[in-house]
C-alpha cells in the first residue's frame, strides 16, 4: 500500500524537502516521508474540494474530529478519550506555545535537548525562559534524568516539554519512565506539555503510552496529537489537543480567537480521514519503517562502522553520532562530498559536534544509496 515517489514526483509534490536542494542531491532531512498520499486521504480532500470546503473551520471541541481521534486512539492505544476533550489548532507547536500562554505559571521551561529545532525557541517566543534538560551524547540509554529535572523545578522552572516519542532521539517512553516523570512534576506542582505527534510511528518492539492516561495527570497536563507525520500532510494544518480537564478546557476555549486559529477545514477533513479510515495504510507503514529501521542498521555496520546509533523505537528519524570521522559537522560534509542533505545535529542541540538527524522515510534502495554516499563523503 506505501507507494513510493519517484524523484521528478518528490520533487513536485514534496516541495520543502525535494525542491530546495540541487537535482544531484538526495534529500533526508526535513521530516517528510517519500510516499504517496494514503488513498484515503486523497479521496477525501479532493471530494471536499469538489465540494467548494475551503473556507472556516468550525470553531469547537469534539465533533467529527474528536470523535475520530477518540476512534483511533481506542484502537491503537487503548486510551478512553471523550471526543469533547479534543480541540483544534493548527499544528503541534503553535499548540505548544498556546498551552504555555494560556495555562502555565511564569518561569522557565525545561527542554530536553537534543529537541525538535523549531520548538528550541518556543520559549522565548512566550517569553519565558529555555531550562536545558541535556542528555549526554554518551549516555548508553536516551532518558529522562529525573534527578536533573528536579533540580530544574527546584530553580524555578514550571513546565516541561515532553516529546515522545522523542524526535531526535528515537525514544518511547515507558510507563514506568513517564510514571517517574510525573511524580517529579507532582511534587513540584508543574505542568507538562506532552507532544505526542509521533504516537502512531511506534514501532514493533515498544508501544506507545500516552502520558494523560496515567493517574493524577489530567489537572496538570495536556498532550498535543496530529495525524501529520503518521499520514504525510503536515501543510493541510490541524492538529489537536487532548485536554481531559474541564477547567483546562475552558482556559483554552476562552483563549482569544487570535490565540488559537487558522486550523485548516482541509486539514480537518484529513484528520478524520487518516483516524477513521487509514488504519490499514498505517500499518503497511508502519512494517515498511520497521524494514527500513533493520536496512539502516544493516547498512551503517558495512559502511559506517564507528556510527553510533540507539536503538530506533520511534519515528522515522534516526539520531546518529558520527564523531568517530572527525568532522564537526558532518551534514555539512556529507552535503558537499555525497550530495546527501541531512540535519545538522546543532539544529537540536546547539554546540553539539559530530552528529546527524537522517530521515528513513524512503525507498529501500535510495536508502542504501545515502548510505553509500556519506560513507563516501566521511571517510
Amino acid at each position: 500500500m506505501i507507494r513510493d515517489f519517484t524523484d521528478d514526483e518528490a520533487r513536485r509534490a514534496i516541495i520543502c524537502k525535494w525542491g530546495q536542494v540541487d537535482d544531484d542531491v538526495i534529500p533526508a532531512w526535513v521530516a517528510e516521508m517519500d510516499y504517496a498520499l494514503a488513498p484515503v486521504i486523497e479521496q477525501a480532500v479532493v471530494a471536499a474540494v469538489r465540494l467548494g470546503g475551503a473556507g472556516y473551520p468550525a470553531v469547537d471541541d469534539g465533533g467529527e474530529l474528536g470523535r475520530s481521534y477518540a476512534g483511533f486512539a481506542a484502537r491503537h492505544f487503548g486510551e478512553e478519550i471523550d471526543p469533547e476533550w479534543v480541540l483544534p489548532t493548527v499544528d503541534v507547536t503553535a499548540g505548544v506555545r498556546l498551552a504555555l500562554n494560556v495555562l502555565s505559571e511564569p518561569g522557565p521551561m525545561v527542554m530536553p535537548v537534543p529537541a525538535y529545532a523549531p520548538q528550541l525557541d518556543i520559549a522565548q517566543l512566550a517569553e519565558r525562559e529555555r531550562a536545558d534538560l541535556v542528555l549526554s551524547p554518551d549516555a548508553e540509554r536516551a532518558e529522562i534524568d529525573l534527578d536533573r529535572l528536579a533540580s530544574l523545578f527546584e530553580s524555578g522552572a514550571r513546565t516541561l516539554l515532553l516529546t515522545q516519542p522523542h524526535n531526535p532521539w528515537g525514544r518511547v517512553f515507558t510507563r514506568a519512565e513517564l510514571e517517574g516523570i510525573r511524580d517529579v512534576v507532582v511534587a513540584h506542582g508543574a505542568r507538562v506539555i506532552s507532544d505526542e505527534i509521533h504516537a502512531p510511528l511506534v514501532l514493533p518492539g515498544a508501544e506507545h503510552v500516552s502520558y494523560l492516561s496515567l493517574d493524577g495527570t489530567a489537572e496538570h497536563a495536556i498532550a498535543l496529537v496530529a495525524s501529520s507525520k503518521a499520514f504525510n500532510t503536515a501543510g493541510l494544518k490541524c492538529a489537536q489537543i487532548i485536554a481531559p480537564d474541564e477547567r483546562t478546557r475552558k482556559a483554552l476555549l476562552d483563549a482569544p480567537m487570535a490565540a488559537n486559529d487558522s486550523w485548516s477545514i482541509l486539514g480537518v477533513v484529513a484528520a478524520v480521514a487518516a483516524y477513521t479510515h487509514g488504519d490499514p495504510w498505517l500499518a503497511a507503514l508502519v512494517e515498511r519503517l520497521d524494514q527500513l529501521r533493520t536496512l539502516l542498521a544493516e547498512l551503517l555496520a558495512e559502511h559506517l562502522p564507528e556510527a553510533r546509533m540507539r536503538p530506533l523505537e520511534g519515528t522515522y528519524l534516526a539520531w546518529l553520532d558520527l564523531r568517530a570521522y572527525g568532522h564537526a559537522d558532518p551534514a555539512a560534509v556529507a552535503l558537499t562530498r555525497g550530495r546527501v542533505k541531512l540535519a545538522p545535529g546543532q539544529d537540536y542541540h546547539p554546540g553539539l559536534d559530530g552528529h546527524v538527524r537522517l530521515n528513513i522515510a524512503t525507498s529501500p534502495d535510495r536508502l542504501t544509496e545515502i548510505i553509500r554516499r556519506m560513507a563516501s563523503a566521511l571517510t
